[in-house]
């Protein structure tokens, strides 16, 4: 049976030998300390965390094959294999300190190993264990945080999504704009019912730099349907503004959720910081 996760792998995941029981150890991704249902184990005096924390943290592709898993992000693909300490690195093989293995329908991989194959920094300091990887450069300016904002009837919420393979992975789903398109007639962050075709935002993305400027913005915005479908024919269901370019494109509803679960997936992980929530 195979099974398929992608999304983000980890930047950050570390063994080093230690004293302290990795209960107490905390696992910290580009400042942002990860927070997981499941705390890391020691083995041999190794750090081990769940594979999952990995796969929704990192920006990583993870596939499941039976005891077989394969890590790939860029050019570097990693092959495991459950209760084994023998690891295939870009068809090289080598062998690991400590070997994966499942427990709770868990399966437990080193961090230290993983973290850095992929390129990231770890440093350990009294009980924490610091990852740091590469940033998105955008107009070669480092993006510390994307900007997330949505409105409601009544209110608002804004918040900082930090990680830099939040921001990678972000920005891609981004990329995949389709076609461009002329601006619709009718577009504000309000619902209009009264003009066929007309666009509501759903959200609106600055990432942003170490000095808080805004380097790129992207919106969404969905088209209004409390109208006869005859009304609405040949509008595009989603619509992405690039605000810096000011030209519009199609987008897709599978690239809105995606953005949707990464979001999602970065707020369960301790990524997401709400700056203002002004909903009634």
């Amino acid at each position: 049976m195979k099974k398929v996760f992608t999304g983000l792998l980890l930047t950050s995941m570390f063994f080093v030998a230690f004293p302290a029981d990795a209960a107490t150890t905390q696992i910290k991704i580009d400042d942002v300390i990860v927070k997981s249902d499941t705390a890391p184990e020691q083995r041999s005096n190794r750090i081990m965390v769940p594979l999952r924390v990995i796969s929704e943290n990192l920006g990583a592709q993870v596939h499941w094959k039976d005891s077989q898993i394969t890590l790939a992000m860029n050019k570097t693909l990693i092959v495991l294999n459950l209760n084994n300490k023998t690891v295939i690195k870009n068809d090289k093989t080598e062998q690991l300190d400590v070997q994966p293995y499942m427990k709770n329908n868990r399966t437990y991989v080193p961090i230290r190993f993983i973290a850095e194959t992929f390129g990231s920094q770890v440093q350990y300091n009294q009980g924490t264990v610091s990852i740091t990887s590469e940033p998105l450069l955008l107009d070669n300016k480092k993006i510390k945080a994307l900007r997330y904002e949505y409105q409601m009837t009544m209110g608002g919420v804004i918040q900082d999504i930090k990680g830099n393979a939040y921001h990678k992975a972000l920005y891609q789903v981004f990329q995949q704009k389709g076609n461009k398109v002329e601006a619709p007639k009718e577009y504000s962050w309000q619902i209009n019912l009264d003009i066929p075709g007309s666009y509501s935002k759903r959200g609106q993305y600055r990432f942003m730099s170490d000095d808080t400027n805004t380097v790129k913005q992207f919106d969404i915005y969905s088209l209004n349907t409390a109208f006869p479908d005859e009304l609405l024919q040949g509008h595009p269901h989603h619509l992405l503004h690039d605000v810096f370019e000011d030209s519009w494109y199609i987008f897709t509803d599978q690239a809105v959720q995606s953005i949707k679960q990464l979001i999602n997936n970065a707020a369960t992980n301790g990524f997401s910081t709400i700056i203002s929530n002004t909903v009634a």
